[in-house]
């Protein structure tokens, strides 16, 4: 085990992300509403730009590469949210509601 600085050892951020990503695949498959799936579609994309983020900082010798990723994950992020939350508008208005439970006529 490395005697450095936790916040120099590659296995917690790791495991941070492995938790991120553990949270968001309960979050998408236990949220009743489509804002708590958009919140928990957010924190996977979290869990995958800091595992680039640490590989870029511990294995890789030109640093820009994990952020380049970083950075495309983040325009995907906000991509996602702008399109998802025109759909929960639209759903809102036609149904007064945003529980999937409820969103009956949508399913095939």
């Amino acid at each position: 085990m490395n005697s450095g600085p936790l916040y120099e050892q590659l296995q917690v951020y790791l495991v941070t992300a492995a938790f991120l990503l553990a949270v968001g695949i309960y979050g998408l498959i236990r949220r009743r509403t489509l804002i708590g799936m958009l919140i928990s579609g957010e924190l996977i994309f979290a869990a995958a730009s800091l595992n680039f983020m640490a590989f870029n900082r511990f294995t890789v010798r030109d640093q820009a590469v994990g952020q380049v990723f970083v950075l495309f994950i983040m325009g995907l992020a906000a991509a996602e949210v702008a399109i998802a939350l025109s759909i929960i508008i639209a759903v809102y208005r036609g149904y007064r509601s945003i529980k999937t439970k409820e969103l009956s006529e949508l399913s095939g």
